[in-house]
């Protein structure tokens, strides 16, 4: 019948609701780094967790509905300078296993690359860097009647300001 809704485009609509959280890292050290100071990232995994949005009609008796499903599979981090390098080198950093992106800094860890994170290569000056991540959410969708696929995938950022400080040393 043309012009009916279907499960597909109730699934769009649910697309178009979908609210995902900000993707704010949390970066070690926070807000201010050093030059040459490989700076970590990561994401709480409580926060990302899949997203479920459901859209539904129910006339005359006959119930339509299909359910959206977003599922975060990435981080991409731009440090917002070209005088950077990302950790992986790609700036893409995948969700480990128990849901988490990255490792949190711990004692210890000085010495070690992050498996998340940037390296600033110079000072931001009087400034800062536009630390820029971006969430890639993978999204497909089940309706009515065994109905479903894949939709576009979806990718949400937020940018955050990062200072970049050079360490001087005195010689006497």
């Amino acid at each position: 019948m043309e012009n009916a809704v279907t499960p597909k485009i109730l699934a769009d609509l649910a697309y178009s609701r979908i609210k995902v959280p900000d993707t704010e890292v949390t970066l070690a050290p926070a807000n201010t780094t050093k030059v040459n100071l490989p700076t970590w990232a990561w994401l709480d995994r409580a926060k990302f967790q899949d997203v479920l949005v459901t859209a539904s009609l129910d006339v005359g008796g006959v119930n339509l509905q299909a359910t959206t499903t977003a599922k975060p599979i990435s981080l991409k981090l731009e440090p917002g300078t070209p005088d950077a390098e990302a950790y992986p080198s790609s700036g893409e950093c995948t969700f480990n296993d128990d849901g988490s992106i990255g490792e949190p800094y711990a004692k210890g860890k000085a010495d070690q690359t992050p498996p998340c994170g940037i390296r600033y290569l110079r000072s931001s000056g009087d400034g800062t860097f536009k630390l820029r991540a971006t969430i890639t959410w993978e999204v497909s969708w089940t309706g009515t009647g065994g109905a479903g696929g894949d939709l576009p995938n979806g990718t949400f950022g937020t940018e955050q300001n990062v200072t970049v400080q050079e360490i001087q040393a005195v010689n006497r």
